[in-house]
C-alpha cells in the first residue's frame, strides 16, 4: 500500500508528526510525506529515520489555506498513487481531510487510536472518550487523522530525500495577518507531561505553585475554561472539550471540579492526578489517583519531592 502522510512544519517537525510517519510505518507499505511550511530540508530529512522513503515540499502554500493544503494533497495523491492519506487530528486536519475526503471520493476516519486491525476496521474515540468504536472503509482511497500521542515515535531507518513539489494550489484565499505563538517551553498539544489548575487557584497572582511543578517536572501548563475566560490564563492553556483535547502520559488536575466538558478533553490522559479540597466533586471518579487536600499545601510538597527525587543519585 502507498501512503501519504501530511505533515505541517511551518514552525518546527512537531512531534505528532513523527507520531504519523510512524503509524503509517506500523501499517506498512511505501511512504511518502508532503510538507508546507518554512522547516529546513535538512530537518524534514529527519523524517526518514522514522519510516519515510521521500519528502515533497512545497513552501508556497499558505498551512491556515485549507483549500490550498487540499489541492496540494489531492495532487501528491495522485503523483504518488497514494492508497491511504494519514494527518495527525489537529486543526489542519479538521479543516482539510472533510474536503479531501469529498475530492478524493475516499473515506474519512478522524481521530484514529490504532492501525487497523486484521478486517480492516480502525479504532477510534466515541462519546467524547467514554467508549471505542471501530470504522470499517470501503473506498479504494481511504484517510485516516491520527489522535496525537497514540503512538510513540519509533525510529527504525535513515534520512531521506527532500524533494521541491509543485502542488498546482493557485492562489491563497486568506490573508494571515498576525501570527501569535502561544508561550512556554513545551506546546501543550504534544505535552507528555501536563499540570492544570482551575478556579481553584482562588486568582491568577498564584499560578506559580502550578508553573514551579510543571518545570520541575518538564511539564507544560493548563487550566479550565472559567480561568481562560475571565483573563487569568492565556486561551490556548485551555483543556477541555471546547479547547485544547490533550492525551499526556501524565496529567496533575488541582482545583478543578470536573465537568463533562472538561473530561471530554483530557480522559485520552495515560494516568490522572485530581487535588481538590471537596471529595465529593465529580473529577476523583475519573482519577486514577485522588489528593483530598488544599493545592495551596499539596502542590509545593509535590514540587519538592519532585525536586528531591531528580537530585537524588539512582
Amino acid at each position: 500500500m502507498n501512503s501519504l502522510v501530511y505533515i505541517n512544519s511551518s514552525n518546527h517537525l512537531a512531534k505528532s508528526a513523527l507520531e504519523a510517519v510512524t503509524y503509517a510505518k506500523k501499517i506498512g507499505g511505501t511512504i511518502t510525506v508532503v510538507a508546507t511550511g518554512s522547516v529546513d530540508d535538512a530537518t524534514l530529512g529527519t523524517l526518514g529515520e522514522y519510516g519515510a522513503q521521500k519528502v515533497l515540499v512545497d513552501r508556497s502554500v499558505a498551512t491556515e489555506d485549507s483549500q490550498q493544503v487540499t489541492r496540494l494533497i489531492a495532487k501528491a495523491a495522485e503523483s504518488t498513487g497514494a492508497e491511504l492519506i494519514i494527518f495527525s487530528h489537529d486543526l489542519v486536519a479538521k479543516a482539510v481531510a472533510p474536503r479531501l475526503s469529498v475530492r478524493l471520493k475516499a473515506g474519512l476516519v478522524s481521530g484514529a487510536v490504532d492501525v487497523p486491525n486484521a478486517s480492516g476496521q480502525v479504532k477510534v474515540n466515541v462519546f467524547s472518550g467514554k467508549a471505542f468504536g471501530f470504522v470499517s472503509v470501503k473506498s479504494a482511497k481511504k484517510i485516516i487523522s491520527l489522535l496525537p500521542n497514540s503512538f510513540q515515535p519509533e525510529k527504525t531507518g535513515s534520512a531521506c530525500a527532500v524533494e521541491a513539489f509543485d502542488g498546482a494550489a493557485g492562489a491563497a484565499l486568506i490573508k494571515v495577518v498576525e501570527t501569535k505563538m502561544p508561550e512556554g517551553e513545551i506546546p501543550l498539544p504534544e505535552a507528555e507531561l501536563v499540570v492544570s489548575a482551575g478556579r481553584g487557584l482562588k486568582g491568577p497572582e498564584n499560578w506559580g505553585i502550578v508553573e514551579d511543578l510543571a518545570k520541575a517536572l518538564g511539564a507544560a501548563t493548563a487550566c479550565s475554561r472559567p480561568v481562560a475566560d475571565i483573563g487569568w490564563r492565556p486561551h490556548h492553556e485551555h483543556v477541555g472539550q471546547t479547547g485544547v483535547a490533550i492525551r499526556p502520559n501524565l496529567y496533575i488536575a488541582a482545583g478543578i471540579s470536573g465537568a463533562i466538558q472538561h473530561l471530554a478533553g483530557v480522559n485520552g490522559s495515560k494516568v490522572i492526578v485530581v487535588i481538590n479540597t471537596d471529595s465529593e466533586a465529580p473529577f476523583f471518579k475519573a482519577a486514577d489517583y485522588g489528593v483530598v487536600g488544599d493545592a495551596f499545601e499539596v502542590l509545593p510538597k509535590l514540587t519538592e519531592a519532585v525536586k528531591k527525587f531528580r537530585s537524588t543519585p539512582h
